[in-house]
């Protein structure tokens, strides 16, 4: 079982609902417990377009469920809430990122883990610090 990281975000209608329905999702899902979840934290985009400000977490899973196939299950979740893919950073109903999976370092054109933006995410590194977990972002590697 390897423990994984994600982190949420949402900032279109009910957004802790939306938060709230995507752990339900992920808990329905064989292979996958979650384990713990930060605080939930409003947020401001990072964007250039024009959006309502976020609802943002991180949760604790565990799973036996590979990287691969842990990112497909988070794009399912995200389409089964309503998420669809338009513009790069538009504002969505729900986003779910690896953000850690156990101590796998993947880098390729589809998966990126670590993911590649947490030491630029405050609210996810004020998540990562609730739950205990250091700043590992520092062994990412930049391109």
């Amino acid at each position: 079982m390897a423990v994984c990281y994600i982190g949420l975000g949402s900032n279109i209608g009910d957004r802790r609902k939306f938060i709230d329905s995507s752990i339900e999702e992920l808990r329905k899902v064989p292979g996958i417990s979650v384990t713990r979840l930060s605080s939930i934290y409003e947020t401001l985009p990072v964007s250039d377009i024009p959006q309502e400000k976020y609802l943002n977490g991180v949760i604790e899973i565990e799973t036996d469920i590979g990287p691969r196939s842990l990112l497909k299950e988070l794009v399912k979740v995200e389409e089964r809430l309503g998420r669809k893919r338009t513009v790069k950073n538009a504002p969505r109903e729900i986003d779910l990122d690896i953000l850690y999976y156990g101590d796998e370092r993947l880098n390729e054109r589809d998966i990126v883990i670590p993911h590649p933006r947490i030491a630029e995410r405050e609210f996810v590194l004020k998540g990562l610090r609730e739950l205990g977990i250091p700043p590992l972002w520092r062994k990412v590697a930049r391109k």
